[in-house]
């Protein structure tokens, strides 16, 4: 894939990043190497690989909840610009 100064340009509105015109150049550059090193992980054979979301095993460990006293509620809500003797007071987000 030939990588221009105009695909350049419209890869970097769309990350929202804005290049001086002498990066230009040498961003296409590295994008070329980026896409020739796509097409060198493409020639791979992969037809006998288990598709997996992760490279190791991922297991979610969750403990059971537990319901516990705080031990200094004073001091927690002291700190909040509203609240009551239980709980911080927000302003109101949906109607």
């Amino acid at each position: 894939m030939n990588i221009t100064t105009e695909l350049v340009d419209y890869v970097s509105e769309l990350s929202r990043l804005k290049l001086p015109e002498e990066e230009k150049a040498s961003m296409t550059a590295q994008l070329e190497q980026i896409i020739g090193y796509m097409d060198v992980l493409n020639t791979l054979d992969t037809s006998d690989i288990e598709p997996m979301s992760h490279t190791f095993p991922v297991k979610n460990v969750l403990r059971e909840d537990e319901v516990e006293v705080f031990p200094n509620r004073d001091g927690l809500l002291a700190g909040a610009p509203a609240h009551d003797a239980e709980a911080f007071f927000v302003p109101k987000t949906v109607d």
